[in-house]
Parts: structure tokens; C-alpha cells; sequence
């Protein structure tokens, strides 16, 4: 995933599926609380973009003006989602994680999460 190094630059670029079908654009990148790896990102979908939906970064690619990622717009239509400028609850991550079935196992912190926002 070292081509991803530089993806928080990315926020606003347009995201496209596995096809090349757009998404919607980056608005987010959440991390690896512990290792600092960038493991999802949230981007603008629904009615007038106000929802962000989760999709994970494996697999993805970047193009000239976009981010593939390596999952159909279908698996992600039907993907755990948060409102704008709503906040991911330790419930929500967990989802996230079952739903493109990715091994979740949350950190033995004080806060429990996985995901962090930078």
C-alpha cells in the first residue's frame, strides 16, 4: 500500500469501484490507530452526498484524477454509512469491518477503537 502513502492529499478526488463505476469523492481516510496504515476512507454518497459510506483501502490503486478501489459500487452501496460531520461509534466500526468481511479486532486501549480519523 505504499503508493497510498500520500493519500490524505487525496481528499475530494473522485472514488470509482473495482469497474471504474463512480462513487463519489473522498472525505475522509481513517487509520490504523496503532500502525498509522490507512485502512478505510469515507466518501460522499445518497441523496446530495450526505452520507458518508466506509470502503476499504486493500487493493486500491490510484489513477490520474481518482482512487480505484477494489470493491464493487453493489457491496458498497449497501455498506455501513455515518451522517456528514457525524462521528464513527465503536458499534458502527464494527460493522464496517463485518460487512467486507475483514477480521475486526478492536485494540486493548482506553478508547477501543481501531479506526482513527487524522
Amino acid at each position: 500500500m505504499s503508493e497510498l502513502e500520500n493519500i490524505r492529499e487525496w481528499e475530494g478526488k473522485e472514488v470509482v469501484d473495482a469497474d471504474g463505476q463512480p462513487l463519489g469523492q473522498l472525505e475522509d481516510v481513517y487509520f490504523d490507530a496503532s500502525t498509522d496504515e490507512p485502512l478505510f476512507v469515507t466518501v460522499h454518497t445518497g441523496l446530495l452526498g450526505r452520507h458518508l459510506t466506509f470502503v476499504p483501502l486493500a487493493g486500491a490503486t490510484l489513477g490520474q484524477d481518482y482512487l480505484k478501489v477494489a470493491r464493487l459500487k453493489a457491496e458498497i452501496h449497501h455498506a455501513p454509512n455515518i451522517e456528514k460531520g457525524g462521528e464513527l461509534s465503536l458499534e458502527d466500526e464494527a460493522r464496517v469491518f463485518k460487512h467486507y468481511g475483514v477480521a475486526y479486532q478492536p485494540p486493548e486501549t482506553e478508547g477501543g477503537r481501531l479506526l482513527v480519523r487524522h
